[in-house]
């Protein structure tokens, strides 16, 4: 039970400096008039791709959470929801501080090559450290000791596994799950061209 916590605590200090670096590059000097001009448009751009983007990978996500439930459990099944919801979120939160950091590197670039590395390395860690941090939250509820519901050893629900939600998936299941989080932004991309 202690590991939960130091799970959790990693996890909410990953998202911490996320959110604290996201503030720090956000705050830097956005350029002059025509720079933050075509950031501006830029911006528009990503935000329309990534606004499509996540609807298409969505309905694909419902389908894939119906099909996850029906064919293993709806405890999979939440299990594939918390991880696609937190693994976009990161990418999406990621993406928009990286567009909007963009600007803010070639302002930094024109004092010294050293400062406008240093902006593109932090922005660059704000969607590392949300990716890091929001597996972690989403992985420590199971790794409590609560228990709920019946079933055989190794399966939601038994005696024998953990889990917030009365145990999980064996690992092969969650890895299917976590794989489809990942294959499903990179197919849409894809399939978008």
């Amino acid at each position: 039970m202690e590991y939960e916590y130091i799970i959790i605590g990693c996890g909410i200090l990953a998202v911490l400096y996320g959110a604290v670096t996201s503030k720090s590059i956000l705050s830097l000097s956005a350029g002059n008039e025509r720079m933050q001009e075509i950031a501006a448009a830029i911006q528009e751009g990503a935000t329309a791709y990534l606004n499509r983007q996540y609807m298409t990978i969505s309905l694909v996500g419902v389908v894939v959470a119906i099909i996850l439930g029906l064919a293993l459990s709806w405890t999979s099944a939440i299990g594939f929801v918390i991880g696609a919801v937190l693994s976009g979120a990161a990418g999406y939160i990621g993406m928009v501080i990286s567009v909007r950091a963009n600007v803010r590197t070639t302002e930094a670039s024109r004092e010294s090559l050293a400062a406008g590395l240093s902006v593109s390395f932090k922005s660059g860690a704000v969607t590392g450290m949300l990716v890091a941090g929001l597996a972690l939250l989403g992985q420590g509820p199971k790794s409590g000791s609560s228990h709920l519901g019946s079933g055989h050893a190794g399966m939601p629900g038994s005696p024998q596994s953990s889990g917030l939600l009365g145990g999980w998936p064996e690992p092969s299941q969650e890895m299917s799950g976590m794989l489809m989080v990942r294959v499903l932004p990179a197919w849409s991309t894809i399939s978008s061209r």
